[in-house]
Parts: structure tokens; sequence; C-alpha cells
């Protein structure tokens, strides 16, 4: 079975810090940024443990902002 890696892009300035992605990520990649906020005063997602995407896209469907692009690549 094909191995695949992933990385997700987020637009920090459009998020509103909803969870939804978090929730949905089933390997615990995404976070909400605990300290800092963007210019809307929100609390911003990045990625927590970019080791362990896997580019499933879970995030990006539930975003309802269109905040992330999720990239996937084959390995092995």
């Amino acid at each position: 079975m094909a191995k695949f890696i992933g990385y997700v892009v987020v637009d920090k300035d459009h998020c509103k810090g909803c969870d939804l992605c978090v929730v949905s990520c089933p390997t615990d990649v995404l976070e909400l940024e605990p300290r800092e906020v963007n210019d809307r005063g929100y609390h911003y997602v990045y990625m927590k443990n970019p080791d362990d995407c896997i580019g499933c896209a879970n995030c990006g469907y539930v975003c309802p902002d269109a905040c992330l692009t999720v990239y996937k690549k084959k390995v092995g």
C-alpha cells in the first residue's frame, strides 16, 4: 500500500478559530495557536505535528471559510 505525506497551508488572516478542522484531523496534526491572534482577533490554526500529516484533507472539507489548502505527496 502506498504511503502519503501531506502538508496544510493555513490562510491565517481569514481563519476564525472555529476548531472544526482540529477536531476532524485523524492524526492530531492541527491545533489552535494558543498565544497569537490574527488581524481579526482570532486564534488561528497551525500544524502542531506536521510530520504526522497524511494529506487526507478532512480539515479542508470541514472548514466553513475555505482557509485550508491541503497538499498530498506519494512516497515509497
